[in-house]
């Protein structure tokens, strides 16, 4: 049971065991204790380690977890420590970090008589810096780190109130050592964006910006300000998220621009949200206007790197994965405007139909500048290559992605638009995106569906909405309701939120319309048209709920208080005449298809989202191609 004597001291001074890559101690553990109380891998433990005669602090990373709740790391275990950094907190005080490390064996008891190595004599005082290492930084096990030069340290203005990376102990280690990359071109060492980890606070990473968004403003409970955030790679081919915040945006949105190389300094490192967050890296970078940024000389080192994946197979994949994607982008939807429900901001998103040589078509979503310039940027068929574009199962299968390259120069795209410009073009594509859709738009002319494909393929039976588009014709509307003076709804007069014209209004008894959702009572209101009808085709008729947006399309843009005036005026004739000209017209409708639950009784409810007019002139080129002719 023999310890590996001097190795505490040798770890408390040490100027990296990258002198000697042999050096794997064996320590005895003298005290374990969780410091978190997440319950699962996010745990954190504590970690006494001695050899007998000295003992010093440090923290287990946590992939150590499952081997500290099996009982393998134990209290009074022999571990050999295969891996390891040792780290200077702020506060002076050093801790050693457990990276690697196995059960050698367990005696049962504490070997020897250790004493603490920060109050032992011959050390020197706990704030001693490691010789030839960087002051306050973790050290590699392999190789020497030479100053990253950032005199800033922590320090930010993030908002919300994320950790920074002094300190770490309550993040994940990762694993990794944070190794150092010296570059051909210049002196200056530098940071892998793959070696970033919580237990190191001076680094600097040299990258390119691919993806640089516009500046957005927040509002919490914490102030208000401005931000924007870049996304960068490095030659390691890991990309990781930068935000700037308040006055980093003033300091730095004008200096950086995309496609450019730059080195990085003065951020702190948190844990990526990967809701959000598409990079590899699992962390973020937020910088203030203390960072250092500078350009350097564009290199042909980074280079973006991608594991493509073939459309086809996406209808295997598990949604809320990240992919790959190279493919043709055979159709732009026009852009939508969309308000989003948790934020209550306005949102611009673009459908694109894209396909690949598997004999698959999809749907890809984009959003916000990308969308806006959607039918300039992807017109004339590119090929496009989507860096992990998030899989959903929103509609069959569909993506979303921001990050894009068009026509790119790899040999992949090459032997892509080869294939497109041979025979690809005339390939019948099978779609993964068309029992689904977005609210707005009708799918392209291949993708649409009939009316009895409704009952055929048993849709509106999933947890979430089908969609589907078809032509057909308006076969009947139902204009009368009983007790009311048309097929309207009055809606809250207020235009504002959180109403906006769309929650319903009660007449009160002295004639005032009451709203419930903002409390208001106003003179007047607004009339929303909401009523049924049918739609058939040469295979099925179906019933189908109409509402306002939808209506007014129908009815060449009459609104339902000036068929509401009509009426008052005695002119019923106007109101039958509106929905009269209405029937028997023939569209391209989208729907939504849901099951709904009402009482004890279970429906399938078919909603019209949008009517569009049909081109007959390309409506018959796109018959004929579906031909062959």
């Amino acid at each position: 049971m023999s310890l590996t004597d001097g190795a505490i001291q040798r770890m408390f001074t040490m100027s990296g065991s990258s002198d000697d890559p042999s050096f794997l101690p064996s320590v005895q553990i003298l005290h374990l204790k969780k410091i978190a109380q997440n319950g699962g891998a996010d745990d954190r433990w504590k970690v006494v380690l001695s050899d007998g005669n000295r003992f010093l602090s440090g923290m287990c990373a946590t992939q150590l977890n499952i081997k500290v709740n099996s009982g393998e790391i134990a209290q009074f275990g022999i571990i050999n420590v295969n891996e390891f950094l040792v780290n200077t907190l702020p506060s002076g005080q050093k801790i050693v970090i457990v990276l690697r490390c196995e059960l050698v064996q367990n005696p049962g008891s504490r070997i020897g008589n250790p004493v603490d190595i920060t109050k032992a004599g011959n050390v020197g005082s706990a704030q001693a810096q490691p010789s030839g290492g960087v002051g306050g930084g973790a050290q590699p096990m392999y190789g020497k780190v030479e100053s990253a030069g950032n005199p800033y340290g922590g320090g930010g203005s993030n908002p919300y109130g994320s950790r920074g990376n002094s300190g770490g102990m309550g993040m994940s280690g990762q694993g990794s050592s944070n190794p150092v990359i010296r570059t051909n071109a210049s002196s200056q060492s530098f940071t892998p964006i793959s070696g970033l980890n919580m237990y190191s606070n001076r680094w600097v990473i040299r990258a390119k910006i691919t993806n640089k968004s516009e500046i957005r403003t927040w509002s919490n409970a914490k102030g208000e300000g401005s931000l924007f955030s870049v996304v960068v790679l490095d030659s390691s081919g890991t990309d990781v998220k930068c935000t700037f915040f308040k006055e980093a945006v003033d300091k730095f949105y004008n200096l950086l621009e995309e496609g450019r190389v730059y080195t990085f300094s003065g951020g702190r490192l948190k844990v990526a949200n990967m809701q959000y967050n598409t990079c590899k890296s699992q962390f973020e970078i937020t910088f203030d206007q203390n960072s250092e940024i500078h350009l350097q000389d564009d290199a042909e080192d980074i280079q973006e790197s991608y594991d493509f994946v073939k459309i086809a197979a996406l209808s295997e994949m598990e949604p809320s994965g990240f992919v790959d994607i190279l493919a043709v982008v055979k159709h732009v939807a026009d852009p939508a405007v969309i308000v989003s429900k948790k934020s209550g901001k306005e949102m611009t998103k673009c459908e694109l139909t894209i396909q690949d040589d598997s004999g698959a078509d999809v749907r890809l979503t984009v959003w916000g500048d990308l969308a806006a310039n959607a039918q300039t940027k992807f017109a004339n068929l590119p090929i496009v290559a989507f860096k992990r574009a998030r899989i959903s199962d929103y509609g069959g299968r569909s993506l979303s992605g921001s990050g894009c390259s068009v026509n790119p120069t790899i040999p992949q795209a090459n032997q892509l638009r080869q294939w497109w410009a041979d025979n690809g073009s005339n390939t019948q594509a099978r779609s993964l995106s068309s029992a689904g859709g977005g609210a707005r738009g009708a799918d392209p002319f291949e993708q649409r569906k009939t009316v009895s494909s409704i009952k055929e393929e048993q849709l509106g039976y999933n947890e979430k909405p089908d969609w589907l588009s078809f032509k057909a014709t308006i076969t009947f509307l139902k204009k009368d309701k009983a007790g009311d003076e048309g097929a309207w709804y009055t809606a809250c007069f207020n235009s504002g939120d959180p109403c906006k014209n769309m929650f319903k209004a009660t007449q009160t008894s002295d004639g005032f319309f009451h709203c419930d959702k903002c409390q208001q009572t106003n003179e007047k209101c607004v009339r929303r048209f909401i009523f049924s009808g049918t739609v058939a085709d040469d295979t099925s008729t179906s019933w189908v709920s109409v509402f306002n947006e939808q209506a007014e399309s129908m009815f060449n843009g009459v609104k339902a208080d000036e068929l509401y005036e009509k009426i008052a005026e005695g002119d019923r004739d106007s109101y039958d005449s509106t929905f009269a000209k209405a029937s028997c017209t023939e569209w391209i409708i989208k729907c939504k298809v849901k099951q709904e639950h009402v009482g004890d009784e279970s429906r399938v409810k078919t909603s019209i989202v949008s009517l569009t007019p049909i081109d007959y002139a390309a409506e018959s080129r796109n018959l004929l191609a579906a031909l062959g002719v």
